[in-house]
């Protein structure tokens, strides 16, 4: 019977793709994308997807074939490479995690904002007499301890929770889809966006002309596609592993990459980014709702329906555009709650945690580990919001210490695919690159392509606006997670090596 219920819980390939549209697919991409390049975006995310997504799937495919009983990145660079090196990888990118889960458990209520009252209205929220800040960081509370409670009762609860999510991301695309074709059709085959061959090379934006902004947008294309290796702690719980999981991944970034690009043509359809993007209230942080409100506008209009019938159609739309992104989030932080801690946990050797944080429930879940790193979330979200200016200030830090962290992981990882490639003793049951010469090749073109992101991420706040201690504090972070993580290395070393005496 256990051995049945055990086999229940195991992941399917359609929850398996939907676990990985929560984590990677970003619906708010698309129209940020059109915001700041309008078509010429496209190209930039084909690049991405080219120079970085697509070869980095297909690497983690073969990883997660070869090692389908092992739990996540650290065994695959460990095999690969050596034991410190994936230690030092796979640590700073449950560091970053943490971080990210501090950040969004603020950012996420702004979606529940447009879903309930048609717009951001976070601004002005208050609880027991506290301020906007405060009380968002109470809701963060809540929230972090509401998942992880939910995340101990298994992996069911987070599959079916992240899959509600991932269906929400894919029917806010065929919302976009199917909007933007009717408008287009009602309009007589108009875009109101025109389309042209220089459309696809220049940014309507003005802010986006330069070499260097164009720069700063490819970075953000190329990072738009990250969070794929969160999902590498599920092999060893996915049906069917050695197929169902490189088969999961091969779907995903296929669809994520022509997703992407054929939303922001999409939203040409139906947009002119003149008319509708160009006010100076339009920026980064609400362009989603004002796409998506124009969207029902232009449906309404094509309808034959009155002005403010358009109106009120528009402000549904947006409505669940809030709604679809809110519990997108909601799939991401189920995912995400759980997928990197267990790889950190229960992937690396168990003699570097206490005995207590590796032990598991009748879930197979690391609960002990869940509340402890649930407790390090509230702590550092209550600090930065009831500590003052300074530790508000700390918390930015941290964010930006945070942002190379949880990209140089992948570095790690294509690192270790050539090491993997050229290991003869490694059993690969599924091999997308067939030569190890163009598995290099492929490996040092993303090694590249994200090195480079990361350089111009790291120098541009110092090139742009002057702002070194944000250029600083991004160095910094990779070198503070690298030496705590060879501290808890060289301790455990130190063990194994007392009790080999």
């Amino acid at each position: 019977m256990g051995k049945e219920n055990k086999q229940m819980s195991k992941l399917t390939l359609v929850a398996l793709i939907l676990m990985i549209f929560t984590s990677v697919f970003g619906f708010n991409n698309i129209p940020r994308a059109f915001y700041l390049m309008g078509y010429s975006a496209i190209l930039w995310y084909l690049f991405g997807a080219i120079a970085f997504f697509i070869p980095y799937a297909f690497m983690m495919a073969e990883y997660g074939a070869a090692f389908k009983e092992e739990k996540g990145i650290y065994a695959w660079m460990e095999r690969a490479v050596g034991a410190k090196f994936a230690f030092v990888g796979t640590f700073m990118w449950f560091a970053s995690y943490i971080v990210w889960m501090v950040s969004v458990s603020s950012s996420i209520w702004v979606p529940l904002s447009n879903l309930i009252f048609g717009s951001d209205v976070t601004s002005t929220w208050s609880l027991f007499g506290l301020n906007a800040p405060k009380t968002l960081a109470i809701l963060g509370v809540v929230l972090i301890v509401v998942i992880t409670y939910l995340s101990t009762k298994g992996l069911k609860s987070i599959s079916k929770i992240a899959s509600v999510g991932g269906f929400f991301v894919t029917s806010a695309n065929i919302v976009l889809l199917v909007g933007a074709l009717i408008v287009f059709g009602g309009n007589g085959f108009k875009a109101a966006e025109p389309i042209s061959f220089s459309a696809f090379f220049n940014s309507p934006n003005p802010s986006y002309t330069s070499i260097l902004a164009i720069f700063s947008f490819l970075v953000y294309a190329i990072f738009a596609y990250g969070g794929l290796e969160a999902v590498g702690g599920l092999v060893d719980q996915t049906e069917n592993s050695e197929k169902t999981f490189p088969t999961g991944i091969k779907i995903s970034a296929i669809v994520i990459a022509i997703g992407y690009s054929l939303g922001i043509l999409m939203i040409g359809l139906f947009t002119n980014w003149q008319e509708i993007l160009s006010s100076p209230e339009v920026s980064r942080a609400n362009v989603s709702y004002v796409v998506i409100k124009n969207l029902g506008v232009q449906l309404g209009n094509v309808f034959g329906l009155s002005p403010k019938g358009a109106a009120i159609m528009g402000t549904w739309f947006a409505r669940y555009i809030g709604l679809a992104m809110f519990l997108a989030l909601i799939g991401a932080f189920f995912t995400l709650i759980y997928s990197p801690l267990k790889q950190l946990i229960e992937g690396t050797p168990k003699e570097i945690w206490p005995e207590s944080w590796t032990k598991v429930n009748k879930n197979n879940m690391p609960v002990k580990a869940l509340w402890i790193q649930c407790l390090i979330v509230v702590a550092i979200i209550v600090v930065a919001s009831f500590g003052g200016d300074t530790a508000a200030a700390f918390l930015d830090l941290l964010i930006l210490m945070s942002n190379v962290a949880m990209t140089i992981p992948t570095i790690f990882l294509a690192i270790a695919f050539i090491a993997f490639k050229k290991n003869d003793n490694i059993d690969k049951p599924f091999i997308i690159f067939k030569s190890k010469s163009f598995a290099t090749i492929c490996a040092v073109i993303v090694i590249i392509t994200v090195g480079f992101a990361n350089v111009f991420t790291i120098i541009q706040p110092a090139i742009e606006a002057s702002k070194y201690v944000d250029t600083i504090a991004q160095i910094a972070g990779p070198v503070i997670f690298s030496v705590v993580a060879l501290s808890l290395f060289n301790v455990y070393e130190n063990k194994m090596k007392k009790n080999k005496l």
